[in-house]
């Protein structure tokens, strides 16, 4: 084994290691990952929130067991490879070992960490973009046809993961033509390239087109809820968080793609980051979507580097170039981990309000980061939900009713008696199952509106009650309420079934 493999080797153990520590045992899996997991139980070329990636992770989750290690260790997998691709990358680039020791930890301590701590395609979208920059940068070095159809493969899988990976391309495509790499529309190898893309992504597109293209309105309704309260100049601010102990090589790298003897060749990088990141502006995205473009810039910058600071004094300073991005982590891991109680957060409240943190998707400041309280609740829900089940007469023909799909899927992951909550949100619309009759139903309601409830539900049942309730304080479903209605006086699932043709009508 050579030194550097040795070295590689440290860091790729090292972010596994730091993945699984920074991980507080007060909190639960986030919302988001309660669905991404059940949806292994309803394998689709297609969701109403997601491609299908994810799912068929999920379902290998599923077959080594469910349990969290194997939740937490694709994300973090996804992470380290991110970090293998970089170090290659300045390989490609003739980066000696301090490129690649610089490349490897500006990676490794950077946003990167918090992302990878959840479940979500997000971590494999980051490793997607990675990769196409590199297989770019393979294509620019050796002008081989073979890149252009790995390029299109990879883009196919980063597509059929999430459909963020477009923004690549916008921003791509008038760097190509702004630049001498435009000869590549030139070669024909590349619209076959394109028709293998679009024929692995096919069957998604078909699922879109046969369920009236959902992404649109995940995209509509994502705009009206969230979006609108993104601030631009928040965005622009945040990019600059995400890497902040690596703001020197990223920097580097823009003089070195422009300037740099043996690296303007590469100059098509330049301006893609400037059109992806004014694309990103115009759509108003969220600001972690734009994550991925930055770890091959380090692989640039860090290449750069090690050039200006190999001769006579200036050598000494590499091991502070190291040290930078280590000394940045320290403050940031004490505030943007689920690391610390949520006791402890709420009375150091003023940290994480300086940086945005408790400000939610709804634009208002809250006790705790949003993620942090979408971690929180669910295994209490769950619990509760299970013990008003077994109490219930016929409790086999319950209908398990939530109102959001992370309460469905937290009840699904949790509940030792298999149970199928379902819901109207998200992807839950598609898994009802209406094949036998329901005698009881058990009601899990966001809070407020409770006399609403009974007032409404009650009639169709012989008995109702008001069960139990979300009493963290910390999360996010606090004052959620669970009704429990027995004894069904009609069949409700005409009126299951009436709201569901509702709902999809109006997507």
């Amino acid at each position: 084994m050579t030194k550097k493999t040795a070295i590689l080797i440290g860091f790729i153990g090292l972010k596994f290691l730091l993945q699984f520590l920074l991980l507080g045992s007060e909190y639960d899996l986030q919302r988001d990952e309660y669905l991404h997991l059940d949806q292994a139980n309803h394998l689709a070329w297609g969701y109403l929130s997601v491609p299908p990636f994810t799912s068929w992770t999920s379902y290998i989750i599923q077959l080594l067991g469910n349990s969290i290690f194997w939740i937490k260790f694709f994300p973090a997998l996804y992470g380290a490879l991110t970090i293998f691709i970089v170090w290659k990358a300045i390989e490609e680039l003739n980066g000696n070992l301090f490129a690649l020791i610089l490349g490897a930890t500006c990676v490794l301590f950077s946003a990167l960490l918090r992302l990878n701590t959840l479940y979500q395609p997000n971590s494999f979208d980051v490793l997607s973009w990675t990769v196409l920059y590199f297989i770019l940068l393979k294509y620019i070095k050796t002008d081989e046809t073979k890149w252009l159809y790995i390029g299109a493969t990879v883009f196919a899988i980063g597509f059929l993961n999430k459909y963020n990976i477009v923004f690549l391309l916008i921003g791509l495509i008038p760097s190509l033509l702004l630049t001498k790499d435009r000869k590549i529309f030139f070669n024909r190898n590349l619209y076959f390239a394109v028709l293998l893309g679009l024929a692995l992504i096919l069957p998604n597109l078909l699922w879109q087109y046969h369920n009236n293209f959902p992404v649109f309105h995940h995209l509509k309704e994502l705009a009206e809820t969230q979006l609108v309260n993104v601030n631009r100049l928040d965005f622009l601010k945040n990019q600059l968080l995400f890497f902040i102990g690596s703001l020197l090589v990223i920097f580097s790298s823009f003089y070195a793609l422009l300037f740099n003897k043996s690296l303007k060749k590469y100059s098509i990088f330049f301006f893609s980051i400037l059109f992806t990141l004014i694309a990103f502006l115009y759509f108003r995205a969220k600001d972690y979507y734009a994550i991925g473009i930055y770890p091959m810039y380090i692989a640039f910058g860090s290449v750069y580097l090690s050039e200006v600071l190999k001769d006579g004094w200036k050598k000494y300073l590499q091991p502070i170039a190291i040290v930078i991005p280590i000394l940045f982590f320290i403050p940031i891991y004490n505030v943007a981990f689920p690391n610390k109680s949520p006791e402890y957060i709420a009375q150091h409240s003023e940290s994480y309000k300086k940086l945005g943190m408790l400000r939610w998707e709804d634009g208002k400041d809250h006790l705790l980061p949003q993620d942090f309280a979408d971690m929180l609740g669910w295994k209490e829900l769950a619990l509760k939900v299970d013990s008003i089940y077994l109490s219930l007469p016929n409790k086999n023909n319950t209908l398990i009713l939530c109102d959001n799909y992370g309460q469905a899927g937290a009840i699904n992951y949790y509940t030792k008696q298999k149970l199928n909550a379902v819901s109207f949100n998200a992807d839950y619309i598609n898994w009802f199952d209406l094949s036998r009759g329901f005698v009881n139903l058990i009601r899990v309601k966001e809070a407020d509106e409770e006399n609403v409830e009974l007032q409404e539900t009650s009639p169709f049942f012989q008995n109702s009650m008001l069960a139990d309730s979300i009493t963290n304080q910390y999360a996010r479903e606090y004052g959620t309420r669970i009704f429990a209605f027995k004894g069904a006086k009609i069949d409700i699932r005409e009126r299951i079934r009436d709201e569901i043709v509702e709902k999809k009508n109006y997507r």
